[in-house]
C-alpha cells in the first residue's frame, strides 16, 4: 500500500517544478497563481497576487469557473511545503492543463528566501 508520501514522490516525478528564486518570473508569466492551503493557512500568510482555492475544491473549481477553465493558461502553484501542490498539478496535468508549475519547498521555501507574503489585516470571513 502507498503511503501519502509515495505519492508526492511519485508526482513530483510527473510534475514540473521551480525553484522560490525563479518562481518571480513564472508568477508574472502565470495566468493565475493558486495557494491550495486551506483558508487559515492562507489567511495566515500567503503569496502576494494568489488565489486561494484549497486542494480539495481545485478540480471542481477550475471545472466550473470560465475563467479557470482554459487548459492553455499558465498556472502556478504552491502550498506549505510543496507535497500538495505536486499533488494538486498532477491532478491538473491529468485534466489536461498544459502549463503548470509549482514552487519546490512551497510557502516555507518562499519565506526562507525572503520574499514577499501578504498578511490580511481583517479576520476571515469563510
Amino acid at each position: 500500500m502507498k503511503t501519502a508520501h509515495d505519492l508526492v514522490t511519485e508526482a513530483k516525478t510527473r510534475i514540473h517544478e521551480i525553484q522560490p528564486q525563479d518562481a518571480d518570473a513564472a508568477i508574472r508569466d502565470a495566468a493565475v497563481l493558486i495557494d491550495v492551503r486551506e483558508a487559515d493557512e492562507y489567511h495566515a500568510g500567503h503569496i502576494p497576487g494568489a488565489v486561494h482555492i484549497p486542494r480539495g475544491l481545485l478540480e471542481f473549481k477550475l471545472s466550473n469557473d470560465p475563467a479557470l477553465s482554459a487548459r492553455d493558461q499558465k498556472l502556478v502553484l504552491y502550498c506549505k511545503t510543496s507535497g500538495r501542490a505536486a499533488l494538486a498539478a498532477q491532478s491538473l496535468q491529468e485534466m489536461g492543463y498544459l502549463h503548470v508549475l509549482s514552487i519546490q519547498g512551497g510557502f516555507d521555501a518562499w519565506c526562507e528566501a525572503d520574499k514577499p507574503v501578504d498578511k490580511p489585516s481583517l479576520p476571515p470571513l469563510d
